[in-house]
């Protein structure tokens, strides 16, 4: 059996790690970009607390020495069902069970002045254009004479009151108060703000409502202007507009509000569902298909009867998805009976700042904040990284940081053609 997994991140990592040594199947991973990355900690790189490697791993390099699994580096063009063809930018590939894997994008709810101008905050490239950005901007900060443009430049708006939109505040608001007052001592006098605004009625919507009380409690102590019900409708010449009419001045739009799964050339229409992703079985098969699966983020499974409306599109679906999937296939060959997918909700966490985060546990129904809840997180981040290299790199670079309170990683780095 040959299987053919298209997307490397949580769910195809996993599915591709389960079925590793099974001899009579082959496995082959594509992927765009050649190395894994860990998205809970992109805002780390794009705020400078991380370098990139630490979040991320290179396929080739994972998959050394596993002789039943191989990388093809390409992006998918479209499928041929008929055949059992992938074909991709750079050639094809048969397949005998194709996965989707390939996870979400971001959405801009069809904004184009959004969409060609804010800094989105969903891979590892985006990370690395928003540090270079914030740190320029920055930089034209302490040239420039008008007091208005200084403070566009110092103003950064985040879009987005879940885990992300949390996170990049909370980590913007430290810097903002510690370390850049030191590295730049000539903005200490400029009056500059931190909005992150949501469309909803709270921040972190899918977590409880003590998370969500203290979360915000906890930003606005930090500085954070905190704005909810508040939609963003446009964002032209350096103007954040909102659906109440409502503008804020800035040259720094954060979009961490939304998410769609990505359509291939190949699949019906009526495979997909909500968000663009593609409708499956209690087995992750895609509806009218009868060798293709789809699983985490890209995936919308209704037939779990604890989750009707689907699954989060968070890292646990993905994992257990991949999984649950790895065994079916293994199942399938032995001609043994398939295993429905059960998501297990082990809870969700958010980290605000130092010694500052929000865990809910569904079973028993706990909450935690604060320093204990800090450390929850730091240690379930840890022991989700790849590989042992990623977790001992990225626990030095935060015990440095904790006890520094401070990191080195604020470099410009982009190729020579950006320069002109």
């Amino acid at each position: 059996m040959h299987v053919v997994i298209v997307g490397g991140g949580f769910a195809g990592i996993n599915l591709a790690k389960e079925l590793t040594n099974e001899t009579n199947i082959q496995v082959t991973l594509i992927d765009k970009n050649n190395y894994n990355f860990f998205p809970p900690l992109i805002y780390q790189v794009a705020t400078a607390y991380l370098e990139p490697s630490s979040i991320s791993y290179p396929y080739r390099k994972f998959f050394a020495g596993k002789k039943n699994l191989t990388f093809r580096l390409g992006e998918v063009l479209s499928i041929d069902q008929s055949e059992n063809k992938v074909i991709l930018d750079n050639g094809t590939l048969n397949y005998d069970q194709l996965v989707f894997a390939s996870g979400a994008e971001t959405s801009f709810f069809g904004m184009e002045n959004v969409q060609k101008n804010a800094i989105p905050m969903k891979t590892l490239n985006d990370a690395i254009e928003m540090r270079n950005k914030l740190l320029q901007n920055m930089e034209k900060a302490v040239l420039t004479k008008d007091i208005r443009e200084r403070r566009k430049l110092l103003t950064v708006v985040v879009a987005g009151g879940g885990p992300t939109g949390v996170e990049v505040s909370g980590m913007l608001s430290e810097m903002r108060n510690g370390i850049l007052l030191k590295e730049y001592p000539e903005l200490g006098t400029t009056a500059s703000n931190l909005y992150l605004v949501d469309g909803g009625s709270s921040l972190l919507s899918p977590m409880s409502e003590a998370s969500q009380k203290d979360t915000l409690d906890a930003l606005t102590k930090m500085g954070v202007v905190v704005k909810l019900n508040t939609r963003v409708t446009d964002y032209v010449d350096d103007v954040v507009h909102f659906a109440s009419g409502e503008t804020i001045a800035t040259k720094n739009l954060i979009w961490a509000a939304g998410v769609s799964a990505k359509q291939f050339e190949g699949i019906a229409p009526e495979s997909y569902g909500r968000g663009r992703r593609m409708a499956t079985d209690a087995y992750n098969r895609v509806n009218n298909t009868t060798n293709i699966y789809a699983i985490g983020d890209t995936s919308i499974m209704t037939a779990d009867e604890n989750f009707p409306n689907g699954h989060p599109q968070v890292a646990q679906t993905a994992i257990q998805q991949g999984k649950n999937l790895a065994h079916n296939f293994v199942a399938l060959l032995k001609k043994q009976p398939l295993q429905a997918f059960k998501y297990n909700d082990k809870g969700s966490m958010a980290i605000i700042g130092k010694n500052k985060a929000v865990v809910d546990l569904p079973k028993p129904k706990w909450h935690f904040k604060g320093f204990f809840a800090w450390l929850v997180w730091l240690f379930i981040h840890l022991i989700s990284l790849i590989t042992y290299r990623n977790r001992l790199k990225t626990f030095y670079n935060w015990m440095v940081a904790y006890f520094a309170k401070d990191q080195s990683y604020r470099m410009i780095i982009r190729p020579e053609r950006d320069r002109k």
